[in-house]
């Protein structure tokens, strides 16, 4: 893995670790909640995610960003899902301004500390958009200084 490293204007050094994008047809999520419904949510998202997803008038294109957030993410961390990174290791929740972020557990999460050097810690960034049919996320995982806001 190739690892940028950038000067922030407070002089310290950013890493970047690892980026991931992914673009899907909202259709082929519509298809799979269609045929495979709560089998298929529960494998993939999270409790918060679910419940957020089915509150939306467009349920199938929320899924498919989530969807295609877990598929960036699991490419900036270099692994896929494979080496113990599993769908629900990565969910995507908003902040009150709306920002859409990336929480990381289980094997998402060791993953991500391993590849962060140490004395600096992990800063995950997610954008997210659709426009139907296709959704689209992209993820840029970088390190920071550990003493770094």
């Amino acid at each position: 893995m190739t690892r940028g490293h950038q000067r922030d204007p407070e002089g310290g050094v950013t890493v970047v670790i690892g980026m991931g994008s992914d673009l899907i047809d909202i259709r082929r999520i519509e298809r799979t909640l269609e045929r495979f419904g709560d089998r298929f949510v529960e494998r993939i998202f999270t409790e918060s995610e679910r419940s957020k997803s089915e509150r939306h008038a467009n349920r199938a294109a929320s899924y498919a960003r989530r969807f295609a957030a877990k598929e960036a993410c699991s490419k900036a961390l270099g692994t896929g899902f494979r080496r113990g990174v599993y769908w629900r290791d990565m969910g995507v929740y908003n902040l009150p301004s709306g920002k859409p972020m990336l929480k990381l557990t289980g094997g998402a999460l060791i993953r991500l500390e391993e590849l962060v050097p140490d004395d600096m810690r992990a800063h995950v960034e997610l954008t997210i958009t659709d426009e139907p049919p296709l959704a689209q996320a992209i993820v840029l995982i970088s390190a920071v200084p550990a003493d770094t806001p």
